[in-house]
């Protein structure tokens, strides 16, 4: 069963303009992955600098994770400041 997919406002501009879609992936890496196959560098963007959410909670170390089916993962901009 796919995931769902949710990219923050400022990745949307890397996928042009898509909010949301769904994706097989058992894994985050695998996802990351399939995504940046469907969107050439947005791999490396989600990889570094993104925080991610698994069914609402954001998870360190998230390329390690795996997904079960029918998670909401998304993919959040990381603040930064100064």
């Amino acid at each position: 069963m796919p995931v769902k997919v949710h990219f923050s406002a400022e990745l949307r501009r890397l996928t042009g303009g898509v909010a949301d879609l769904e994706v097989d992936a058992p894994s985050v890496r695998r996802l990351v992955a399939a995504l940046d196959g469907m969107y050439p560098g947005l791999g490396v963007r989600l990889s570094d600098g993104t925080s991610v959410a698994i069914d609402g909670e954001i998870v360190a170390d998230a390329m390690f994770e795996s997904l079960p089916d029918g998670a909401e993962v998304h993919f959040i901009e990381t603040l930064k400041g100064g």
